[in-house]
């Protein structure tokens, strides 16, 4: 058979082929004489640095205070109307007192029919729902864990908070319990939207790591306390991106006593009925205007006036263009203001009436 018959040649090819794959083919290398060996000797590391030692000593104090939710939604069958129940996620809590209550997030545990709380012990205690304002993100919950198994989160300030401060997160993203991360506060006086769609004022913003699942869980300072509730991230792709935010803790020790006592945010108001925004702008009026006072109100006992007819006339009630040296130039203003403040506080307000403008001092009751 001749080298160059067409029988002959799928067996040069084989032969090429096998011929490149031995040429190319990983072959083991040599083995060398064995020896004897030891362990190389360890370098002395020496002290920490100091703000390695800070954050060791941040988390050890704290990590016991953090809590993990999950939470179960119930759902039913379209066709059979069986009902079953899926997991609907994962968050971090505060430890805040020693009877058992949890302060989260309020979309930690929205919509959800069962919620379990993991102790830093590891033991599941199932938890109830105390109170909740979902306009600020929060929620208190309560389980039944006996004293000596909780330890209450201490307590800072926000209202003196700087941008540059070192700040520490801890919490379980992705399910992965007690992480901490660190960074600095970013910006102050952040706002953000609620799951109502409601803003929310003086939020802290941080490039400490938060991640899903870390929604809930603390933002603490150098000293291990509390200064904000870590809730959301703004990042498109769902996960960190160096921008943060957390609630500050101002806010939330303002709103969690109310939860407790009242299962709600009791709202400071005023005891006003205030006209529409595009109407106001219609009138060419900067501020809020009254449209009635609430007989007994805080504002009729401050003596505002609200919207009348005298002899047919359409008489303009007072008009609120400022609250203790804040301009307040729409109702939106007037929320906000009103936000920064518990019922039974003193605030002043910067009137127009009859195009002369004065003050007053109006004690706030509770909104409605």
């Amino acid at each position: 058979m001749s080298l160059h018959s067409p029988s002959f040649k799928p067996l040069l090819w084989l032969m090429a082929a096998l011929a490149v794959a031995w040429f190319f083919f990983e072959k083991p290398l040599p083995m060398v004489e064995r020896r004897d060996a030891e362990p190389r000797p360890v370098l002395a590391r020496g002290e920490l640095a100091g703000d390695e030692q800070n954050a060791i000593e941040v988390f050890q104090n704290t990590s016991p205070s953090v809590v993990y939710i999950t939470s179960v939604a119930l759902r039913r069958d379209f066709f059979t109307l069986n009902a079953y129940e899926i997991p609907k996620g994962t968050g971090s809590g505060i430890i805040w007192d020693n009877e058992g209550r949890i302060v989260t997030n309020f979309h930690v545990i929205e919509d959800a029919s069962r919620v379990h709380v993991t102790l830093a012990d590891n033991s599941s205690w199932k938890a109830v729902l105390v109170g909740a304002t979902p306009d600020q993100d929060l929620a208190v919950l309560q389980i039944s864990a006996p004293a000596e198994k909780l330890r209450p989160i201490p307590l800072g300030e926000s209202s003196d908070l700087l941008v540059g401060q070192k700040v520490y997160a801890i919490g379980n993203p992705f399910g992965l319990d007690h992480t901490l991360t660190s960074g600095i506060v970013s910006a102050l006086g952040r706002e953000i939207t609620s799951v109502t769609d409601k803003t929310i004022p003086n939020m802290i913003q941080t490039d400490a790591a938060i991640n899903p699942g870390n929604s809930g869980g603390p933002l603490l300072d150098s000293a291990g306390r509390l200064i904000g509730v870590n809730t959301a991230i703004y990042s498109p792709a769902g996960v960190n991106s160096g921008i943060g935010f957390a609630v500050p803790v101002d806010t939330v020790n303002m709103v969690v006593p109310d939860l407790i006592k009242y299962g709600r945010l009791l709202k400071p108001g005023l005891g006003v009925t205030i006209a529409n925004d595009q109407l106001v702008a219609r009138l060419g009026i900067k501020g809020v205007l009254l449209i009635k006072v609430e007989p007994g109100s805080a504002a009729a006992k401050a003596g505002l006036r609200g919207t009348k007819q005298e002899r047919g006339q359409l008489v303009l009630g007072d008009i609120i263009i400022g609250m203790n040296g804040t301009p307040i130039t729409s109702s939106t203003d007037l929320s906000r203001a009103l936000s920064q403040h518990r019922i039974g506080d003193q605030v002043t307000l910067k009137i127009i009436r009859n195009e002369e403008e004065f003050q007053v001092d109006v004690i706030l009751e509770p909104l409605g």
